[in-house]
């Protein structure tokens, strides 16, 4: 956590990487997954920085995982090649066909997400110019109930993308379900791998083979990564947050590498103070229960509320409040958000600032 001497000079609210924590959670996954002979390739969604991202392919990253076109497009013109949208897009409007046929001619390795016969229709007469196939993977549901086919139909849709004139590369699934807690994480896992199965077998008996498996997020990665997986995709472990401190996906607060730096701007209330992050900063992810964030120099403190600039920090009996002025650090309960709040992180190392990066495709989500 930065300490009081590198935030008091930094106007707030700003959000502070510890480039330290940050390469040792890149290792720590990198090893991980590597040691399972599964490839990762991480979500950019979670940091949106050109810089971050190529720290993680040098540490040995397959390639990178985008949720938009306008982050694949923000970090191919950086010149990474290897990428996937795992995403099922809409490529119906012009502009967007234009996107994407020029993504699949730039970028070595260009691959898009499908779970529906008109979104591959699209995709395919958007890429027809090109003299090669654009590929794509079938997102399947693995219990998440929001986007891919069930894995029987698996199969029927890899055929018609084929039809279509696409290239078949694989399936991929997302447990997003294995968020809900420590107990969730293990068997969201196995979710995947079921389902997997089922959409291999699908697939088959088409006649149509699977190279690509991928699956994987923060809090499955390290159970899913394993046959027939081939590659895992993470995104929120660079960072860590205090969802994944509370799901042990991370050991403690000392594997978190993000920080929001706030300033008290008001006492005016006794047992609480006013602080100048508010959803603007922190994003809404919250509730009664948990907050919406941790501030781990107060500890038993509340980050009750939330309005637009205001955060709302109810201070337990026995614990000195903190002054006007003060710099806390508050913990978001999901970083992936923030990082899409701010234009720039301050990046300490050494327990001092070194740099500031711009957050790249902030903003670039469509």
């Amino acid at each position: 956590m930065p300490n009081a001497d590198v935030l008091k000079d930094i106007e707030t609210p700003a959000v502070v990487i510890d480039l330290d924590v940050v390469d040792a959670n890149i290792q720590r996954m990198q090893a991980a997954i590597g040691s399972r002979g599964v490839g990762l390739r991480p979500h950019v969604k979670s940091h949106k920085s050109v810089n971050l991202a190529r720290r993680q392919l040098e540490a040995g990253a397959v390639g990178i995982t985008v949720s938009s076109v306008g982050e694949a497009e923000v970090f191919a013109e950086a010149g990474v090649d290897d990428i996937f949208l795992a995403y099922t897009i809409w490529a119906g409007s012009a502009r967007r066909a234009e996107r994407i046929l020029n993504l699949h001619e730039r970028v070595r390795s260009f691959s898009v997400g499908v779970d529906s016969a008109a979104g591959a229709e699209q995709l395919a007469a958007a890429t027809r110019p090109s003299q090669h196939a654009l590929r794509v993977l079938v997102e399947i549901d693995s219990g998440a109930h929001r986007t891919g086919v069930r894995p029987e139909d698996a199969g029927a849709l890899a055929a018609e993308c084929l039809r279509l004139g696409l290239d078949v590369a694989g399936i991929f699934t997302y447990a997003g379900h294995a968020g809900r807690s420590r107990e969730a994480r293990v068997s969201g896992a196995a979710d995947e791998i079921d389902a997997a199965e089922r959409a291999i077998a699908s697939l088959t008996a088409k006649g149509i083979p699977v190279g690509t498996v991928s699956a994987g997020s923060t809090p499955t990665a390290l159970f899913s990564a394993r046959a027939p997986v081939t590659e895992s995709r993470p995104g929120e472990y660079i960072f860590n947050d205090a969802d994944n401190v509370r799901l042990g996906t991370c050991e403690s607060l000392a594997d978190v590498g993000l920080h929001v730096a706030t300033t008290v701007v008001s006492t005016a209330v006794e047992g609480q103070v006013i602080i100048d992050a508010g959803t603007k900063t922190l994003g809404r992810e919250g509730n009664v229960d948990k907050g919406f964030g941790l501030v781990p120099s107060l500890p038993g403190s509340s980050l009750r509320l939330l309005n637009e600039h205001h955060g709302y920090l109810s201070i337990p009996d026995g614990v000195k409040r903190p002054a006007v002025g003060d710099v806390l650090t508050v913990v978001p309960n999901h970083a992936c958000p923030v990082a899409n709040l701010f234009d720039e992180y301050i990046v300490i190392a050494d327990g001092a600032p070194v740099a500031r990066w711009p957050v790249d495709a902030r903003g670039h989500l469509s």
